[in-house]
């Protein structure tokens, strides 16, 4: 089977930046391909893998085989914001809204 190569997200970097001031552990993992997640990160003694995706952005069918398959802590992921809150260093705004606004 050939293997599908992945690629950086634009906002990858912003994320694995705002994640590490942080101090999460981050490796960039998109270079894997075949559907692993973009970046994993560790952070009060938890492992995620976070998939990184634009606004509009949608899993590929092998990147959704692997988020059904895996039994972990998994998540795609748009924006710094929401990857600080996927590893509770915020709260999510109970309103659902931006919560700059």
């Amino acid at each position: 089977m050939m293997r599908k190569y992945g690629r950086v997200d634009n906002g990858q970097q912003n994320i694995v930046d705002g994640l590490r001031e942080i101090g999460a552990s981050v490796v960039s993992t998109a270079s894997q391909g075949n559907g692993f997640p973009d970046i994993v990160v560790g952070y009060r003694g938890i492992n995620y893998l976070f998939e990184v995706k634009s606004s509009k952005g949608k899993l590929t069918p092998l990147e959704r085989e692997f988020s059904d398959a895996w039994q972990g802590k998994y998540k795609v992921i748009r924006t710094v914001e929401e990857a600080f809150v996927a590893v509770g260093a915020w709260r999510a705004p109970p309103c659902g809204c931006d919560a700059a606004a």
